[in-house]
């Protein structure tokens, strides 16, 4: 799995965070929460979420979240080139400007994404996946990234009528159950970037196991609190 990886590369004296996990287990709430966290503690922060972020990812998004009814479907290969180039729009347009000027970016998903989704759970090579990440991102890599853990079954679940993509309709639980075991397995292979939380408890005791987990990286980077507090919505 060590092939898997990627080497972290920050610009600036930003800090890059992501929050990851298969669906349902709570990555926006929690990237709200964490966000609200730092804000409080006069820390300078951006909030982005993939796909989307920027005026493109955004119109990626719709096209590849939305429930088509098989209607000229894509394969995961064209979705992993779609999800690339809303990734690079962002890296350039808002990451890597924000982590120069010093401030903390917290994604909802990334790069583990792409590889979770398309390489483990369709069977795209991770070799291709990762030649693909590299050119749209540069090598930029998080400094920290959350993984919300929890059983497929109960992920998908939570999911109502109108919050149910393309990737919950026409995937079945073997295909998630595979994408939540190729999450498992980059955290194995990068213990040092990821933090594993059992997304099965409150929401509070989340946000707790979070929250310790960016303290340490706040302390080790030597991140003091700065204001005004910035914000580009997702």
């Amino acid at each position: 799995m060590a092939g898997d990886t990627l080497g972290r590369v920050t610009g600036g004296s930003g800090r890059f965070i992501t929050i990851e996990g298969p669906d349902g287990s709570g990555k926006t709430t929690q990237v709200e929460r964490l966000a609200d966290r730092l804000r409080e503690d006069g820390r300078q922060v951006v909030v982005t979420r993939e796909p989307g972020g920027t005026r493109l990812g955004e119109e990626l998004r719709e096209i590849l979240l939305a429930r088509h009814g098989g209607v000229e479907p894509t394969d995961a290969l064209t979705d992993a080139f779609l999800f690339e180039a809303a990734r690079r729009q962002l890296v350039r347009l808002v990451i890597r400007p924000a982590l120069a000027d010093g401030m903390l970016v917290v994604c909802g998903r990334y790069s583990d994404s792409t590889l979770a989704y398309q390489g483990f759970g369709a069977g795209v090579p991770r070799e291709t996946l990762r030649a693909l990440d590299t050119a749209a991102t540069g090598g930029l890599r998080p400094d920290l990234t959350i993984l919300l853990d929890l059983p497929v079954e109960d992920g998908l679940a939570r999911k109502g009528p109108d919050d149910t993509t393309r990737f919950e309709a026409e995937h079945d639980v073997a295909f998630h159950r595979r994408v939540r075991d190729g999450f498992l397995a980059l955290a194995a292979a990068e213990p040092d970037r990821f933090l594993v939380v059992d997304a099965s408890q409150s929401v509070d005791a989340v946000a707790r196991e979070i929250w310790v987990a960016v303290e340490a990286v706040l302390v080790d980077a030597g991140s003091e609190p700065e204001s005004p507090v910035a914000r580009i919505e997702s």
